[in-house]
Formats: structure tokens, sequence, C-alpha cells
């Protein structure tokens, strides 16, 4: 059997690899301020990041394609700026899949800080840690593992997207032709063999990278319990 195209695979590790140092970026202050607050907005922002989670991926895919394209508000004003096309290119794959994955890293992140007692960030600033001091020795110390669970989720979790990323990006090779697409568009053609190759290999990732989580929160779990 000929080698498949390995394109779609590299856009994908490229897309999840980009979207999963973006949430971190974004979810970690705002996993932290949900964590933390008592603002009676809390629960409106709590719904708003799980929406993805219940919402069908067509619809909020649809609604990301009305919002980004260029006849919109918001996609004129970035093109009259001299920004990037946002439908139909890589950078709406990255948007879409920041929003759409936005919950697999927002939440463990959440649970992670809320676990840290305040005493301990408090005793620590009586002592003259300053916050990125308390951040780097005691928040990444004691949320690791949520940091773990994050990054696998969210990696994991981008590689698998579908409908979010057809409805945005559409099915363009060598631009926005992710490998879930790929196998979608394999199978339309009849090429069974390659659409079984490649969904081998993304079930066999999706269980690598869970295992792998799993055994190192067992590991960590069963240390603490020492």
């Amino acid at each position: 059997m000929p080698l498949p195209d390995l394109a779609p695979l590299f856009l994908t590790l490229r897309l999840a690899t980009v979207t999963t140092l973006v949430l971190l970026v974004l979810g970690t202050p705002l996993a932290w301020w949900l964590a933390r607050t008592r603002c009676r907005a809390r629960p409106v922002v709590e719904a708003l990041v799980a929406l993805p989670l219940v919402l069908p991926p067509t619809v909020l895919g649809f609604y990301l394609l009305v919002a980004l394209s260029p006849q919109s508000p918001l996609g004129a004003l970035v093109q009259s700026l001299g920004g990037p096309r946002l439908v139909f290119s890589f950078t709406g794959l990255v948007i879409g899949s920041v929003i759409y994955s936005l919950p697999f890293v927002v939440q463990p992140l959440q649970n992670a800080f809320a676990g840290i007692a305040p005493r301990t960030l408090e005793a620590a600033a009586t002592l003259g840690a300053g916050p990125a001091d308390r951040f780097l020795s005691i928040v990444l110390a004691q949320a690791r593992t949520g940091f773990l669970a994050a990054v696998t989720l969210g990696f994991a979790h981008t590689v698998g997207e579908f409908g979010v990323v057809l409805m945005i990006g559409g099915n363009i090779p060598g631009a926005t032709q992710v490998l879930s697409i790929a196998i979608y568009d394999q199978v339309e053609s009849l090429q069974y063999a390659s659409a079984h190759l490649w969904s081998a290999l993304l079930l066999g990732f999706s269980f690598a990278v869970l295992l792998a989580m799993y055994t190192l929160r067992g590991g960590r779990h069963a240390g603490l319990g020492r």
C-alpha cells in the first residue's frame, strides 16, 4: 500500500500544539479567577466556558463562521487592519479549536487551583514572596496534576475535532484539512484502507495519552498516600 499523505497529520499536530499553548495562556488566569472569585457573575462565566461540552460542534462552528466571515464586523475590521483571513484558514482553525477545547483546559485547572489552601499563599506572602514567586513555587507545584490533565485533554481533544474545524475551516488539502476531515474525505471516496490507517492511529493515540495521564496521576496519588 502506498504511503498516505502526511500533510493532514502534520497540520493536526501543529493545530493541537498551537491551540494547547494558547489555551494555557488564556485558561490559566481564567481558571484562577473562577477558583477564587465570589463574584455573582461566576455561574454565568462557568456556563459559557462549559457550553462547548453540550453544544453540537456544528452549531458552534456555524456561529463562528458567521461571526468571523469577511462580511461580519469583526472579520471586516481584522481584514481592514491587514490581519489574516479568519475563516477557511489556519487562524480560523485555531480560534475555533481554542473555544471548543476551552472547558477541557479550564476545568482541570480550576479544580486544581480550588484545592490550594489560601492560608498557604497568605503565609508565603507574609514571608515576602511576591505574586510571581507564589505562583511559581506554590501554585505550579501543587497544581501540576491539573496542568498535566489540562495539557493532555486540550491537546487530545483538539486532535479529534471534526465538526467545528469542518465548519470554520472547510476541507482544503494542505491548508485546513486536518486528520479527522481527511478520514471523512477518504470514506466519502471509498478509500477505506487509508481511512482505517488514520482511524487506528487516532484510536491508539487517544488511548495512549489517556493511559499516560491516568498512570501519572495514579502515581502521584500513591505518592501522596505514602
